[in-house]
């Protein structure tokens, strides 16, 4: 059984340090982490010269095909009936990523198709997340 979705879409950077335009970012989502999705960018696109990743609510996502979210490091929104935006706000600086919202969407049903939203709850394993808690504090 899949418990892990990758999928490579192309996305335009807007604002970063290192001019990049297009650059491929992979979208990821793993069962064993219900609520969240990754985003990762390849080292050409960062300021670090290495592959960055961010990590952040799959529901902030979902949410920001349809409306503006996000209050913190990680905020969505439409841009046009295309596409959406993605701020990442970091202590270096803002960068503003475009990507197809049909891409974008192709990927969160992926992921619905293997949890689905609003039962993420019933992926979660409390005993093997309180064992580990458990052991760092040894």
């Amino acid at each position: 059984m899949i418990t892990v979705i990758e999928q490579a879409v192309q996305a335009r950077l807007v604002a970063t340090a290192p001019k990049v335009e297009s650059v491929p970012v992979t979208l990821g989502y793993d069962r064993a982490d219900p609520f969240a999705l990754r985003m990762s960018f390849p080292a050409p696109a960062t300021l670090e010269g290495v592959e960055v990743s961010w990590t952040f609510a799959r529901e902030l996502l979902t949410v920001g095909l349809k409306r503006p979210t996000g209050l913190g490091d990680v905020r969505v929104r439409p841009y046009d009936g295309d596409r959406i935006v993605v701020e990442f706000h970091a202590p270096e600086g803002i960068a503003i990523v475009l990507m197809e919202t049909e891409e974008v969407r192709g990927f969160l049903d992926r992921t619905d198709a293997l949890v689905p939203s609003g039962l993420e709850h019933l992926y979660l394993d409390m005993d093997q997340d309180l064992a580990e808690l458990l052991r760092d504090s040894l």
